[in-house]
């Protein structure tokens, strides 16, 4: 392996020579390691990748990550770096004549003394009897099988094909990732300098994608170089709006309106108003906005405004949340619109939400108050000489499976009553349970302990 493929000594070098009409997404195709831009937790050096090609060790792998990211860019990286034959299949269009075909070219390969690298593009299409067919052949060595996924491989990818090779995990591009990537398509394609308002503006609408970000400049060009148009000396944010339209109703990540209509979608939800909550998860889908973001805010949405009300809603939201990660867009995000309405319709309380953070608010500003003997662990002798668990009742043997009187809390610390349950939903029940265990509590003789601030006294 030559070390050539570690070099860059031009800021522009190291990348594809393609034919001046080809896509700018392949004209600037890194070439080398070091052109490549991202991806530095498996590529600076001593990381994973960088560490398998310097030592010459090629091994299978699944490169997992979003659309635009690179994955078929080190997967030729890869082939390249020890001359090996580079056989492609599309899972989205090929079959087991396609997996036949590719093995009857590593075999020829092989006769020839030359390795091979088999890349299946959107392994996740391939069906178990397809990512079966793969295995004996990476047993024997006659290919390395690297496979390209958007999907979660613990999921989409068989578990004997997946023992035999490493999941590489590939990450969204970084705003300053993009900003350099956009300053080698603007070398290549001549464009004029873009103001930094319409330069943040593109990267946001990239979204961490690079070949989203190459199209639309591309689409730039095209309109800000056409021989009708008027020579200009910068490309600002009304003129990037004119020349992509709608391409860039998209959200900056770090921008108001990005945080003001999750703001908005949070709000709509608590408000229990399914169509206002329904519009906003749409607009925010249009824009661009990561469904994974939006299925994580969901999530908090039925923990910190549901809770116990209604339990349903927090694995209603984690279901969405699988089903996304299993169907993709756009199949996919009809599971979080259904979790959504749910939870707009579900009822409210943020007794959870509110305890919670009462709870941490005491630990933070109270001391470190011992574990009574009672509630303390036994497992040797000598605990329990030294008193550790004597007197615990064990509440399974006591009446109703509860045993009143007893306290469990740090001796000399009032009740605090973090909890206070609505009468909203199934915490209705919860705070009619809960009363009657205090008045049991009451009736055992236990002294009620001196109620508690939501936050701990001081001195």
């Amino acid at each position: 392996m030559s070390d050539s493929l570690f070099d860059d000594p031009e800021p522009n070098a190291g990348v594809a020579q393609a034919a001046p009409d080809a896509p700018l997404a392949e004209r600037l195709r890194p070439l080398t390691l070091a052109a490549v831009i991202g991806q530095r937790h498996l590529l600076a050096p001593g990381k994973p990748l960088a560490a398998a090609f310097a030592a010459r060790r090629l091994h299978s792998m699944i490169l997992w990550g979003p659309p635009g990211v690179g994955k078929t860019t080190l997967a030729r990286l890869v082939a390249g770096a020890f001359d090996a034959e580079f056989i492609v299949i599309s899972a989205a269009l090929g079959g087991v004549k396609d997996i036949r075909e590719a093995v009857e070219r590593a075999q020829t390969a092989r006769r020839a003394g030359r390795a091979s690298t088999v890349f299946v593009d959107e392994v996740h299409r391939f069906n178990k009897g397809q990512q079966d067919a793969f295995l004996p052949h990476v047993e024997s060595g006659l290919f390395s099988f690297i496979g390209a996924t958007t999907e979660n491989p613990s999921f989409e990818v068989n578990s004997a094909l997946l023992s035999r090779a490493t999941v590489h995990v590939l990450k969204p591009l970084a705003p300053d990732e993009l900003a350099e990537l956009l300053q080698r398509a603007r070398a290549t394609l001549a464009l004029p300098p873009l103001t930094d308002a319409a330069r943040e503006r593109l990267v946001a609408y990239a979204d961490g994608d690079a070949r989203r970000l190459l199209n639309a400049v591309e689409n730039l060009a095209a309109v800000v170089q056409a021989p009708a148009a008027q020579a200009i000396d910068s490309i600002d944010e009304a003129r990037l709006e004119q020349a992509l339209g709608e391409q860039l109703r998209r959200y900056d990540k770090g921008g108001d309106q990005f945080y003001d209509t999750i703001s908005a979608l949070h709000k709509s939800v608590r408000g229990s108003d399914p169509d206002a909550a329904l519009y906003w998860l749409v607009r925010m889908l249009d824009g661009g906005v990561d469904p994974r973001y939006v299925a994580r805010r969901v999530l908090r949405m039925a923990s910190e405004d549901i809770g116990l009300a209604d339990p349903r809603a927090l694995r209603m939201a984690l279901d969405a949340t699988e089903v996304y990660e299993r169907l993709g867009s756009p199949e996919g995000e009809l599971a979080l619109a259904q979790a959504v309405l749910f939870l707009a319709a579900a009822p409210k309380s943020n007794a959870a939400y509110v305890a919670w953070n009462e709870a941490r608010a005491w630990v933070k500003a109270d001391g470190t108050r011992p574990v009574p003997l009672h509630l303390r662990n036994a497992p040797t002798r000598l605990m329990k000489q030294l008193d550790h668990g004597r007197g615990y009742r064990y509440a399974h043997d006591e009446g109703e499976g509860f045993a009143a009187g007893e306290n469990y809390l740090p001796e000399g610390m009032p009740a605090p009553h973090f909890y206070r349950p609505t009468q909203r939903g199934l915490e209705g029940q919860i705070a009619t349970k809960l009363a009657g265990l205090r008045a049991a509590n009451e009736a055992a003789g236990a002294t009620p302990a001196a109620d508690a601030e939501a936050a701990p006294r001081e001195g």
